[in-house]
């Protein structure tokens, strides 16, 4: 098992880039994971929300894990969203990603079923059983309808070994604090929510997996880094810097905006998969402006 230190940081949800036909495009990812790792992002994951996983087939879901092992080349470690709301799907993609060579596995609370507790007590247990992976559970309870409570993390914790942290994109904060005061403050904890990155490091978090990254990775890793050596002023002055973009990724379904955004910004077709829709004129209007003031486009 990969030491847990350096899963800490910031951990891009890289977008899955898809060419003018729909397919996935293999050399923008590259690119990207490139310019990700020179830009000082601590880790890379794939296949989050942010990759549009639901709209991607199992096949090409095991394609990313190995083309994304293989384009880090060993420089930092890989997180692979292999979760779904189906078992056997997770399974199936927790063996392949650590056949290809991840280092641990991003699982998401699974979406429209609406486990109880004890169902998702037994349903990550299962998938931890199955793999010597780190498994950091994923919680977004806006987009599954269910939260993964605190007291069930601990029992989780407490019984699977490989369960290391959570990504926590839940807007209630309390959450957060009693993770750490359940689980114990090494359990690693990260936000998934972007205005929260600064507050949850604060109280002892591990650091974000935000989507801001994939547009300004220097600065969403500098955050944590900053806070790491305890330059709490400056983090928290980056943290009111980031504050207009982080909103502006976010008045559409992520990764809406921050798609619109990358094609802005030339690094990648910025086409999506339906149902998701692109942004109107007016919105990417508004959005170019944004970027402007980051020094992202002319």
């Amino acid at each position: 098992m990969i030491e847990l230190e350096k899963l800490k940081g910031s951990i891009v949800p890289l977008v899955t880039p898809f060419d003018e036909h729909d397919e996935f495009d293999e050399k923008a990812l590259r690119r990207l994971i490139d310019w990700q790792i020179e830009s000082g992002t601590h880790a890379i994951s794939v296949e989050g929300t942010t990759g549009e996983p639901s709209a991607l087939s199992l096949e090409e879901r095991e394609e990313i894990f190995s083309v994304t092992v293989n384009a880090v080349r060993g420089r930092c470690p890989v997180v692979a969203g292999t979760g779904t709301n189906n078992l056997r799907e997770t399974l199936r993609l927790t063996k392949s990603a650590e056949s290809a060579g991840v280092d641990a596995a991003l699982v998401i609370v699974p979406y429209y079923n609406r486990p109880t507790q004890e169902g998702l007590l037994d349903y990550f247990g299962r998938v931890a059983q199955s793999t010597a992976l780190p498994i950091i559970v994923y919680n977004i309870p806006g987009r599954t309808a269910t939260n993964l409570e605190p007291a069930t993390l601990k029992r989780l914790r407490e019984k699977f070994r490989n369960i290391v942290g959570v990504k926590e994109a839940n807007k209630d904060f309390d959450q957060a604090s009693k993770v750490l005061s359940e689980c114990g403050r090494d359990f690693l904890l990260y936000s998934g929510i972007e205005s929260l990155c600064f507050p949850m490091l604060a109280i002892g978090g591990s650091g974000h997996v935000s989507a801001t990254a994939n547009i300004l990775p220097r600065e969403v890793a500098d955050l944590y880094n900053l806070a790491a050596r305890g330059d709490w002023e400056k983090a928290r002055d980056l943290h009111f810097h980031l504050l207009p973009i982080n909103e502006a990724l976010f008045w559409e379904t992520n990764p809406i905006p921050l798609k619109a955004a990358m094609g802005m910004m030339g690094n990648i077709t910025p086409s999506l998969r339906s149902p998701l829709y692109p942004l109107s004129d007016e919105k990417k209007a508004k959005l170019k402006d944004v970027l402007k003031k980051y020094g992202l486009v002319a």
